[in-house]
């Protein structure tokens, strides 16, 4: 966590530096864009919170972080949402803990003049101003073209989605299906376990896959929490090189794991650029400005031992970074 504890803490750095030169009229407040992700507590949320708030410093707006403590926390997060239209911010930049059930908010908002940018999750149907995140169809593809050369193209794998309904693991899930049915070699079955994001869970539901069957070439683990429960389940049951595990996401904890082997490949998202021009993109909504594209791909990356240390992917992985 050293890694992002030091970009989170330049990103402040630059915040203050770059609001000081700001334009702004004395007296004059602020405009603030309200950001509310699934979850608070991943390095995954903790870059996209760098990236808002560089975006806010930079248009010397206020950027108010607020989401639910646990992605599972639907209703938490509807209440997060219900307060940002309360207090009429400027826009809200939502990354959806549920498809369905946020959608009636952002409508609300929206009605009220408020904008609503969607990262990383979406909502269905989309009635957000834009979308901004990985194809994640595409990396659920990536994930199991990775799986299937890490295993040799045969056996039976694994698949550790995190919560049904959520937009980006369902995509997940579908692309991993599509391309594992591309190799006739490999074989899902019921493999398919959910990890609700937690760690503990992740731990859990491996140990019980690995178990269940002993000859397990694999498992593609779609997120943080399920990775770093799948990692520590591979290493306590001495499965390390024996169950090929490919993740996404690229916490600290999962580049360890890369390094030493545990991990072959990590799937990797831009949750800096997330946050970034996600309240860029908010800010010109609500300047009146009409988005378009209206979705914008924010890129998926393989990454391995070969490539890890280049500087493209250390770019990738510390934006902040000098």
């Amino acid at each position: 966590m050293k890694r992002l504890a030091t970009m989170v803490a330049a990103a402040c750095v630059l915040a203050i530096v770059a609001a000081g030169c700001a334009e702004q009229k004395p007296g004059e407040q602020k405009p603030t864009i309200a950001v509310i992700p699934k979850g608070t507590s991943q390095s995954f949320w903790l870059a996209v919170k760098a990236g808002a708030d560089k975006a806010g410093a930079e248009l010397g707006a206020q950027v108010h972080w607020e989401g639910p403590t646990e992605e599972t926390d639907i209703d938490g997060q509807i209440r997060v949402v219900q307060n940002a239209i309360t207090k009429k911010v400027k826009a809200i930049v939502l990354a959806a803990c549920d498809a369905k059930s946020l959608v009636r908010y952002v409508e609300d908002a929206q009605k009220q003049g408020i904008p609503v940018v969607m990262i990383d999750s979406g909502i269905t149907p989309d009635v957000s101003t834009a979308f901004l995140a990985t194809d994640n169809v595409k990396g659920g593809e990536v994930g199991a073209e990775a799986l299937a050369a890490a295993v040799g193209g045969k056996g039976k794998v694994g698949l550790l989605p995190f919560i049904k309904g959520a937009g980006s693991s369902d995509d997940r899930e579908k692309g991993f299906r599509q391309g594992i049915a591309k190799h006739v070699g490999l074989e899902l079955g019921e493999r398919v376990l959910y990890s609700n994001s937690d760690v503990s869970v992740g731990l859990d539901k491996t140990k019980s896959m690995i178990t269940s069957t002993p000859d397990l070439a694999g498992i593609f683990a779609a997120n943080q929490g399920g990775a770093e429960g799948a990692i520590q389940a591979v290493r306590q049951m001495g499965k390390t090189g024996k169950v090929k595990l490919v993740c996404y996401d690229a916490s600290d904890a999962e580049i360890a794991a890369l390094r030493e082997g545990v991990v072959e490949a990590l799937i990797v998202q831009n949750p800096f650029r997330m946050g970034y021009e996600g309240v860029k993109t908010a800010m010109r909504a609500a300047q009146g400005e009409k988005i378009v594209p209206r979705v914008i791909d924010t890129g998926v990356t393989k990454v391995t031992r070969e490539n890890l240390d280049t500087p493209e992917i250390k770019q990738l992985l510390n934006p902040l970074a000098k």
